[in-house]
């Protein structure tokens, strides 16, 4: 039997698919909350894995503050925060890449797949935890949580981006890799493949509970298509 096709573009999610960052972003945050409200704030408390930076940063000011933002409180988070993480990332001891990530982008990249981000992060923080990975080499574009608050609005936004790359891209061409029920459910909505890692918070069997067309242990196995 044939195995799967190979996809024309890969689109990856960041944090606990790619790399670990030891906490970075989770610091960040709170020191950014930190200098700009004089209290420090625990995003981990407030949000689950997979969301996108305007659903974390919202929720965790109003948890944290007793109201809502206004759009130039959180623009002014925002900014804190991509700095405080850019300083953050570099010295965070946790920080790693996870097993197989170079390796597989390097593979794809070879047979001329075309690769992007596709993150709930916003594209500064997306890149910025790439960058002492040196993996942002491997990507053309992407979708952020910049883009959207959704995270099933940002793989559209996404795939979108790919089509302008690619005329004629059908997004049954398109293979999402993720460790979160998450990317499973915007790949489907989307009608893109699905790769589920469990190599974050979630198990293979969770992974596939939610629908993931292929589930692998960790970026080690083989990629389908690849």
């Amino acid at each position: 039997m044939a195995g799967p096709a190979r996809p024309a573009v890969v689109l990856w999610d960041v944090d606990e698919t790619l790399v670990h960052t030891g906490g970075s972003g989770g610091r960040a945050w709170s020191r950014a909350f930190e200098q700009l409200h004089g209290t420090p704030a625990d995003i981990g408390a407030h949000s689950s894995a997979g969301e996108t930076d305007p659903q974390v940063g919202a929720a965790t000011f109003e948890a944290t503050l007793g109201r809502r933002p206004s759009a130039r409180e959180m623009n002014a988070l925002y900014a804190h925060y991509l700095l405080a993480l850019a300083q953050d990332i570099w010295v965070s001891d946790g920080y790693r890449v996870l097993p197989g990530a170079e390796r597989t982008l390097e593979g794809l990249s070879r047979t001329g797949v075309v690769l992007g981000l596709l993150s709930g992060a916003m594209e500064g923080a997306a890149r910025t935890k790439l960058i002492p990975a040196d993996l942002n080499r491997f990507f053309v574009f992407g979708g952020y949580g910049s883009d959207a608050p959704e995270r099933t609005e940002v793989a559209r936004t996404a795939v979108n981006r790919a089509a302008r790359l690619l005329d004629g891209l059908q997004p049954a061409s398109v293979t999402i890799v993720g460790d979160t029920p998450h990317d499973i459910d915007s790949a489907n909505a989307v009608g893109a493949v699905s790769v589920g890692v469990a190599s974050g918070h979630f198990t293979a069997d969770a992974l596939a509970a939610a629908g993931a067309d292929h589930v692998l242990g960790s970026l080690e196995e083989p990629f389908p298509g690849l």
